[in-house]
């Protein structure tokens, strides 16, 4: 069908990178660091496409013959965000940093958010994980109405609120204008997040509305290049958010990496001649955040059973990437992504696979992509295609 599918396994990295240091990161290896702490992982449909080959990890074998070529992918853009490694498979290299704020956000602007929203006050503004500061202001969000505003490690002014205080139609238009008025400039951040939440004080849970506002990618991705270029593209589940939209002709919300993959196989079954690119989140937002490596775990055995109705969905004309954006290493004292370096499986049918080694950038990804579609392109990167 000519189809060429790229499948993020958001937060699935493989070890630190040369400057995971300079990120606190040292020591982090989501998978080789879970699969240890589980005692080791049984995914044998990832272990006979190479995945073993690519670093040491309890449980999982080397194999002389994988049906995938396999290596790993380098991050030289700044940052460990969502939207950084994204534009980077997409073929971007981010070379300013988004603002962070470690303290909060600054008076004027929470003002000038007040102000312009309408609403009356803000309750927290501070870093937290999204978990643990509904239930601590939860009840108070309920009582004053107040939304919960708060930031990450990440580039993030994330607005948590319950449904039935501000509606899912109120909180959207709020985040609307924090996006469009508000967090430009210098206070350009990477994405305002939607976080709705429901339920009562002690048993408060975060719902499957989330949604995010994200800047425009700052200058074409191989999905701009494609489309301009009469492929369809396809984004599958937060690809959308990610690029804020942009490039992207048929975009198909998720719920769960379960309803991702049924998409994706879909997608593949249904279309030719397209760019499919996906994003299964679950590894990183319910267990990656939530060091959580038991959850982390069971939710790779549920895509590795999936995984060979992907690749059975192919024929002899499709291309399948699978790889990731960041580490998200559930071991570590911290609940953020982590600098790694990101796994690359890439699978031809029936095509023996081979060493594709250490990349030096994700963008390869999206060169790879430019010349299976032989369109002309000057993304950064280096092709694989026929490695």
């Amino acid at each position: 069908m000519n189809n060429f599918i790229v499948i993020i396994l958001d937060g699935v990295g493989v070890g630190e990178l040369p400057d995971a240091g300079k990120y606190f990161d040292e020591g982090s290896n989501t998978l080789a660091n879970m699969a240890d702490a589980v005692g080791g992982l049984s995914l044998p449909n990832l272990e006979k496409s190479g995945l073993g080959n690519i670093i040491d990890i309890n449980g999982i074998n080397r194999v002389n013959n994988p049906v995938a070529s396999y290596g790993k992918m380098t991050e030289v853009s700044n940052g460990k965000d969502s939207i950084t490694g994204h534009w980077e498979i997409g073929g971007i290299k981010v070379e300013f940093d988004f603002p962070y704020y470690p303290n909060g956000f600054p008076k004027d602007l929470v003002d000038e958010f007040i102000k312009l929203t309408g609403i009356k006050g803000i309750l927290g503004n501070i870093p937290a994980s999204g978990t643990e500061i509904i239930k601590e202001l939860g009840e108070e969000h309920l009582h004053t109405g107040f939304p919960i505003i708060y930031t990450s490690a990440d580039s993030v002014f994330q607005i948590a609120a319950h449904e039935e205080i501000i509606p899912l139609k109120r909180l959207y238009e709020i985040c609307e204008i924090a996006r469009e008025k508000i967090l430009v400039g210098k206070d350009s951040v990477g994405r305002v997040i939607a976080r709705p939440f429901i339920g009562e004080p002690g048993k408060f849970t975060r719902t499957t509305n989330r949604k995010d506002f994200s800047m425009d990618p700052v200058a074409d991705t191989i999905l701009d290049v494609l489309l301009r270029n009469g492929i369809q593209t396809i984004g599958i589940g937060k690809i959308n958010d990610l690029y804020n939209y942009r490039g992207i002709k048929i975009n198909k919300k998720t719920k769960s990496n379960i309803e991702g993959i049924q998409k994706i196989i879909e997608s593949c079954v249904n279309e030719k001649n397209s760019y499919i690119m996906a994003n299964l989140v679950d590894f990183d937002v319910y267990f990656g955040h939530r060091n959580d490596s038991q959850g982390f775990a069971k939710a790779l055995t549920e895509f590795d059973l999936r995984l060979p109705d992907i690749i059975n969905s192919l024929d002899d004309s499709d291309r399948l990437i699978i790889t990731s954006d960041h580490g998200n290493d559930p071991t570590t004292p911290s609940t953020d992504h982590s600098r790694e370096y990101v796994p690359l499986l890439y699978f031809r049918k029936d095509k023996p696979g081979s060493n594709l080694g250490t990349r030096e950038t994700y963008s390869d990804v999206a060169k790879t992509a430019g010349d299976f579609f032989n369109v002309s392109n000057s993304l950064k990167g280096k092709s694989f295609l026929n490695e």
